[in-house]
């Protein structure tokens, strides 16, 4: 519970800061501006809101990192990924996307420091607890929160934080069944075990078998 808040605090934080000219900026989602990004971001806030009103009866179904799914990687062609530039372009101003945030999101910041860890929810056709569901999106928020600041000039001070970094890391290598070498930092796993940075000819012969099943695409 403690780890969702600081790292969603930390995520909403680095948004508030960014100057304008950063909306307009490429993110690390392919094919995303930071202002889609951002966007995407306000309906993530509000799935959260959404799911901690949803309560379920019945035993949990997946945990917090079964929740995830391994997909294919991203071609466009879906169509929620293509009405979110289009949902973003509508805000205008980056004002307007920066105070949707912090209201969205402060509420959802709220509402889940409320909640009952044990207390059980349904979302996506599957249950579990609401401690589990928030571990699951300590990952959310730390990839995007790499994928907000991946082009930005600010970036060196502005990431998450390094508890959530390792968090993240513990989950995608129990998603993928093995760990990443020692020597890959935190965020160098994320980065390259979701596709999100090319491995370096020295990082895939560290890899050895795992460097074949890359990237780990959550969905």
């Amino acid at each position: 519970m403690d780890l969702f808040s600081r790292s969603w605090t930390a995520l909403r934080a680095a948004v508030a800061e960014l100057p304008d000219e950063d909306f307009e900026r490429p993110s690390g989602c392919a094919g995303w501006l930071v202002r889609d990004l951002v966007c995407h971001l306000v309906i993530d806030a509000q799935d959260v809101l959404i799911t901690l009103v949803t309560p379920a009866d019945t035993e949990p179904t997946v945990d917090a990192v079964t929740y995830w799914n391994l997909v294919e990687p991203p071609t466009g062609e879906d169509p929620l990924d293509a009405l979110i530039p289009r949902l973003a372009d509508a805000y205008g101003e980056p004002r307007w996307l920066k105070f949707h945030l912090d209201d969205v999101g402060s509420a959802a910041g709220r509402a889940a420091g409320l909640a009952d860890p044990a207390g059980r929810v349904g979302t996506r056709g599957e249950v579990l607890t609401v401690g589990d569901y928030l571990s699951a999106y300590v990952v959310e928020w730390t990839l995007h929160h790499l994928d907000l600041i991946a082009r930005l000039p600010s970036a060196p001070a502005a990431g998450p934080p390094a508890e959530a970094l390792a968090a993240a890391r513990a989950s995608l290598e129990k998603i993928a069944g093995a760990p990443f070498p020692a020597a890959f930092s935190d965020q160098d796993a994320l980065l390259v075990g979701t596709g999100r940075r090319t491995p370096t000819g020295t990082e895939k012969a560290a890899m050895g078998e795992l460097a074949t099943r890359l990237p780990f695409v959550l969905g």
